[in-house]
């Protein structure tokens, strides 16, 4: 189910930054987790980061921590994820995504149990 929206994507110098945005129309985030996954050319898809419904606790693949930071905004109904010191290994699809939680805990950043997808936004780090 495509029902989130990514945006921020582009062409970046490697070290340079870019914060992409995740929301919906359809629904408040309140009770939903909110993760970030990226999927390369070639490569299996990811779990970049995640951000917990309630008290909003984080969690990163080691790939990106001290890197990359995602946020939430529940006002706007948006989750962020800043990226910092971009890598051309870095170059992939993103896709934010978000599940209604039943159990209160530190949010997954494994694909299941996501069941709300947004359409990905191209992020391509280059010189």
């Amino acid at each position: 189910q495509l029902q989130l929206v990514e945006s921020g994507g582009g062409l970046v110098q490697p070290g340079g930054s870019l914060r992409l945005s995740c929301g919906t129309s359809l629904f408040t985030f309140d009770y939903h987790h909110i993760g970030w996954f990226r999927q390369a050319p070639g490569k299996e898809r990811e779990g970049v980061s995640c951000i917990s419904s309630i008290g909003g606790r984080t969690n990163y693949a080691d790939s990106v921590k001290d890197r990359f930071t995602i946020s939430r905004d529940n006002a706007k109904n948006t989750v962020y994820l800043q990226m910092n010191s971009l890598k051309p290994e870095d170059t992939a699809i993103y896709y934010c995504a978000a599940y209604r939680i039943t159990i209160q805990g530190l949010c997954p950043i494994s694909a299941p149990p996501y069941d709300f997808w947004g359409q990905g936004t191209q992020v391509t780090v280059s010189s």
